[in-house]
């Protein structure tokens, strides 16, 4: 048996996904660029995928610019922020997903952006007094870019609060929201944020593709150039069968959205409860069994061992997969630096993440809890 728990870095593809990038991979094979009829019916496809996706996100189509993935989008929003848009300062956190961190990075030391970091409480939320204090201090035009759900240990922010505090001291914002669209009902319309990023592949998804939502009252240019594609703002031939899995798997996810998340919080319950019965004084990083945190991701961490990296390696042998924090940033020696961030890391305890989806099984819970029992068991313990 195998026990597969860690959504949080990829989802099992939908069949449904998967029948409906097969027939596309089978019958149109024309590019949407080329004006002939089978150019023309790739190109419908696209578009209907697009209109698919606005309408239950509350947008125009134009606003939705198909990329390869989230981190593609989450570059895209910040450099078109900063060589468009004008943004002199960057307020972001050091517990954000690598691309922002890096992106964010790249732009204070190839443009000489401000880069300011705001503070987290103690429970790993954003401290959105901070960020007023931080945006009141305002010199230059200012990006806010913060992610709805934390994917590590699934501290969600208030994107409402964050759009409103912006919006009065005249920011933009930029979120990913890689591991929260699909699972939480989203109105853009309504909702003060510039940039979004989505990801296929963490709501069912194929791999390589997602999108950026810009909003409408934005210009901005091309990350990749050389075509006219995407309204010029990303040259080269669409994936046009991955944007049809995205719009199918995203039809799926909006369309059955309260029975997933009844059945995943009733998966992550048994999980939290069993934990708290068969490992005596083991903890969740960031409050992540609690039910205002992201539902599809536990972080739990271990007492008195010590080895995260071991404990994922030996219940990997056990036929549980799972992971130590990102997968983007899985080669790292020095642990997550999602925990590190939030003061969340104690190298005398492992801590591992567990994440979910609508296909994990009460079997595949009671597997782990098994699993967990012998590996831990098993581990050595450092005086």
């Amino acid at each position: 048996m195998h026990a597969y728990l860690d959504n949080a870095a990829t989802t099992p593809v939908a069949p449904e996904v998967v029948k409906a990038m097969t027939d596309v991979h089978s019958t149109v094979y024309g590019n949407p660029s080329s004006t002939h009829l089978p150019g023309r019916k790739a190109k419908a496809l696209v578009e209907t995928s697009r209109r698919t996706i606005a309408k239950l996100l509350g947008v125009a189509p134009r606003t939705i610019c198909f990329t390869s993935g989230g981190t593609e989008a989450d570059n895209h929003a910040i450099q078109a922020a900063v060589g468009c848009l004008g943004v002199k300062r960057i307020i972001t956190s050091e517990a954000e997903h690598s691309a922002v961190i890096k992106s964010t990075q790249m732009a204070r030391d190839q443009h000489h952006v401000e880069l300011n970091y705001v503070r987290h409480h103690s429970d790993g939320r954003v401290d959105l007094d901070h960020l007023a204090q931080l945006l009141a201090q305002k010199k230059s035009k200012t990006l806010v870019s913060l992610m709805h759900a934390n994917n590590e240990v699934g501290v969600m922010t208030d994107l409402a609060r964050v759009g409103t505090l912006c919006k009065e001291y005249g920011a933009l914002v930029h979120s990913d929201t890689v591991q929260t669209m699909g699972h939480y009902p989203m109105d853009l319309e309504s909702m003060d944020v510039d940039f979004l990023a989505c990801s296929a592949h963490k709501l069912h998804g194929p791999k390589g593709t997602g999108f950026l939502y810009v909003h409408p009252s934005l210009n901005i240019d091309g990350l990749i150039v050389g075509g006219g594609q995407e309204r010029l703002m990303r040259g080269g031939t669409e994936n046009v069968a991955g944007i049809v899995g995205l719009a199918t798997a995203f039809e799926i996810a909006f369309e059955n959205m309260e029975v997933h998340e009844s059945h995943i919080r009733s998966i992550k319950a048994r999980m939290v409860q069993g934990l708290k019965e068969r490992i005596p004084g083991v903890a969740f990083n960031g409050d992540s069994d609690g039910d205002d945190r992201l539902y599809t991701v536990l972080n739990v961490q271990f007492p008195e061992h010590p080895n995260g990296g071991m404990a994922v390696f030996l219940l990997d042998l056990e036929g549980v997969a799972c992971s130590g924090g990102s997968a983007c940033s899985s080669g790292a020696t020095l642990g997550s630096h999602v925990l590190r961030a939030l003061q969340f890391h104690n190298p005398d305890k492992a801590s591992v993440r567990f994440s979910f989806s609508r296909y994990t099984t009460n079997a595949d819970i009671d597997l782990a809890l098994d699993a967990l029992i012998k590996v831990f068991a098993a581990l050595p313990v450092e005086a």
